[in-house]
C-alpha cells in the first residue's frame, strides 16, 4: 500500500546544518589518498619504463619528476603514502574494537594527521 504520509516526514539533515566529525574527515581522506596513490605509481613505473628505453626518454621523463611540479607530486605522494599507511592501522586497531569511544577515537584521527606530516617531513630530509 502507498505512503500517504511521504510529505509529513522530517528530512535528512542537509549539508549545511551537518558538521563532520574528524572520524568522518580522516576516512574519507583515506579513501582519496588511496586513489591518489595510484597517480604516483604510474609515475614511478613511467619513470622505469624511460630508464628502460633510452637516455633521451630518461632525461625527459626525470627533468619532468625533478622540476618543481614533479616535486610537488611526489612530496604529497609521500605525505599521501604515509597517511594511508596510519590510517590502515587506524582502522586494523578499530578492527579489533580496540580504541573506539569518541575521545580515544579523535586522538588517533590527529596522531595519524600529524604523524603522517611528520614522517613525510622526516622522509624529505633524510631523501
Amino acid at each position: 500500500m502507498a505512503d500517504v504520509n511521504r510529505g509529513n516526514r522530517p528530512l535528512s539533515p542537509h549539508l549545511t546544518i551537518y558538521r563532520p566529525q574528524l572520524t568522518s574527515i580522516t576516512s574519507i581522506l583515506t579513501r582519496i589518498t588511496g586513489n591518489a596513490l595510484i597517480v604516483a605509481t604510474v609515475l614511478v613505473i613511467w619513470w622505469f619504463f624511460a630508464a628502460s628505453t633510452s637516455e633521451a626518454y630518461f632525461n625527459l621523463v626525470n627533468a619532468v619528476l625533478l622540476s618543481w611540479f614533479g616535486q610537488t607530486i611526489l612530496i604529497l605522494s609521500t605525505w599521501a603514502l604515509w597517511y594511508h599507511l596510519l590510517a590502515g592501522i587506524r582502522h586494523l586497531i578499530w578492527d579489533n574494537a580496540l580504541m573506539m569511544d569518541i575521545e580515544t577515537a579523535e586522538r588517533l584521527g590527529w596522531v595519524v594527521i600529524g604523524g603522517s606530516v611528520v614522517l613525510t617531513v622526516m622522509t624529505v630530509l633524510v631523501v
